[in-house]
């Protein structure tokens, strides 16, 4: 897939999932503007500003499904899975017409970029979009988006507060009391979002695996001032060092993916050391929180199914609910082997940050939120099925968690087994089903369909068919619609009274599964009477 950014905005612009804004608009206005809006907006002429803003491109399932080349927003996780694993590394080019201007040193001014304000309680305006590229003298070269709070004309924040390798690679710098030279990517294709978004191990390259999904290689080229490369694509580029000063400056708050103001963050300060962007560069602002959700579903999918993969559990489905904000919760339904379920919990918790994952059975929806809440209901004993992992690894955005200067919280992860238990009769979990619900049609009665009165028995018709009914079911045992079903040429009325007939002379009686059975026939003992 060759397509870039403006290409990107084009063919939404062409399928109608953009619009187009040529009217000057204050940028205090473009956040609560994109919220209101079905497309993305384009703002051409943004007040106080020469550059554009284009905002809300990936802010459906349904344009997060254009931006990675799919038909529908399921596919997304199957496609990242096969980037996952057939990774195409990134190709490296001298130059991009991102370098079409320089600013550096004092000509570095934050303030002539278009970086609205989002929500009311916000710190500053915020960089949202842009793919953070940084290399480690021994861990190799990482990928993520970060945001940066604008505190100076040429200083920032970094939300780095997560435990992620961007983190690790910044702590390690800070222990060796250096700087981490950083490239900041804004206005790249969501394929690069994307890849970057995922958390790879270390050692592993995200801008190759958003090779993967392209299908070819990420260009990326050489910035000036500090040695790690940039997305050659981008519209504006950031180089940047994140400074060791620790964890020790406010940054924040901000309107997080929790749909929920973030707290103050406790985070290093950043210097941007040049800007670069084409001479007509647009400026991309990813809007808060569902640009982030559906582009963040799809990897947890992809790293849920690997991790029960290794578990060697067979998935059926995989919801990762919005209800959960796409990070911390999970509902899967598995074949389940004895004992499986546990297992399944146990590699599902282990993934990222989810917080409460559920386990059911295959027979399950976990789409359906009714589905799974009865399942819970009717298949969870607490003390046996309800599993809680304390001080484990969370998310510090979590906000019934303890916050503080340099404090990276841990908390609990819950896992709920609402499989059927071992051990349990599979009668105990047999569905209602109305007989004849495949053939018995309301429309078809709507419209004047009438049935057949059926034979009506005199005494002596009822016995007779009492004792046809005998012989059936003494060859096997047979539920009351069977029999009602098998002798349908009578009316139900004769049918309940031979049936009756039978129990007053005591030749019937019902199996543990509620069929009927001649008493003392083959099928099951015979029960005392009373």
């Amino acid at each position: 897939m060759q397509e870039n950014f403006r290409q990107f905005l084009d063919r939404l612009r062409q399928t109608g999932e953009l619009v187009d804004l040529h009217q000057p608009v204050d940028i205090r206005h473009i956040s609560t503007l994109v919220d209101q809006a079905s497309t993305a907006l384009f703002f051409h002429n943004v007040v106080g500003y020469d550059m554009p803003v284009v905002s809300g491109i990936i802010r459906s399932p349904e344009r997060a499904a254009m931006a990675l080349g799919c038909d529908t927003y399921l596919e997304i996780e199957h496609k990242l899975k096969a980037a996952i694993d057939k990774p195409i590394p990134p190709k490296h080019v001298e130059s991009s017409p991102t370098r079409e201007v320089t600013l550096v040193g004092d000509d570095v001014d934050l303030y002539k970029l278009p970086i609205p304000m989002s929500s009311i309680y916000d710190g500053g305006p915020m960089i949202t979009a842009g793919v953070v590229i940084a290399r480690d003298p021994e861990l190799g070269v990482n990928s993520g988006i970060y945001r940066f709070i604008v505190k100076e004309k040429s200083l920032t924040g970094i939300d780095i507060v997560t435990p992620n390798n961007m983190r690790l690679f910044a702590q390690r710098a800070f222990e060796r009391k250096e700087a981490l030279p950083i490239s900041i990517s804004i206005g790249t294709h969501p394929i690069e979002i994307t890849g970057s978004g995922y958390r790879a191990p270390l050692g592993v390259d995200e801008m190759a695996i958003a090779g993967g999904l392209r299908g070819v290689p990420v260009e990326l080229a050489p910035c000036k001032t500090i040695d790690v490369p940039y997305i050659a694509d981008a519209e504006i580029v950031l180089e940047a060092e994140i400074l060791p000063t620790g964890w020790t400056w406010p940054e924040g708050r901000f309107g997080e993916f929790t749909r929920l103001m973030g707290g103050l963050h406790w985070n290093p300060l950043v210097r941007i050391k040049a800007i670069s962007m084409r001479k007509d560069a647009i400026y991309y602002n990813l809007h808060m929180p569902w640009e982030n959700t559906w582009l963040a579903a799809p990897v947890r999918y992809t790293a849920i199914r690997q991790a029960l993969r290794t578990a060697g559990v067979q998935v059926k489905d995989i919801n990762v609910t919005l209800g959960g904000c796409a990070f911390w919760h999970a509902v899967i339904s598995i074949k389940k082997q004895p004992g499986e379920a546990k297992n399944a919990l146990l590699a599902a918790l282990s993934v990222m940050d989810l917080k409460h994952v559920v386990v059911v059975d295959d027979d399950i929806d976990v789409f359906n939120s009714t589905e799974v809440e009865w399942a819970i209901a009717t298949r969870v004993q607490g003390d046996k099925d309800i599993m809680i992992v304390t001080n484990a690894r969370a998310k510090p955005l979590d906000p019934s968690l303890p916050q503080g200067s340099g404090v990276v919280p841990t908390g609990a992860k819950v896992g709920i087994d609402a499989t059927i238990p071992e051990g349990i009769p599979k009668e105990h979990y047999e569905r209602i089903t109305y007989a004849y619900a495949e053939t018995a049609k309301l429309d078809d009665y709507v419209k004047g369909k009438a049935d057949k009165a059926g034979d009506a028995g005199d005494e002596r018709e009822v016995a007779a068919l009492a004792e046809k009914i005998l012989t059936a079911i003494d060859k096997e045992p047979l539920y009351y619609t069977d029999i009602a079903e098998r002798f349908a040429g009578y009316n139900f009325r004769t049918i309940a009274q031979a049936i009756g007939h039978l129990h007053a002379i005591e030749k019937l009686w019902q199996d543990s599964r509620g069929r009927m059975c001649v008493r003392g026939s083959k099928f099951a003992a015979k029960p005392s009477v009373k």
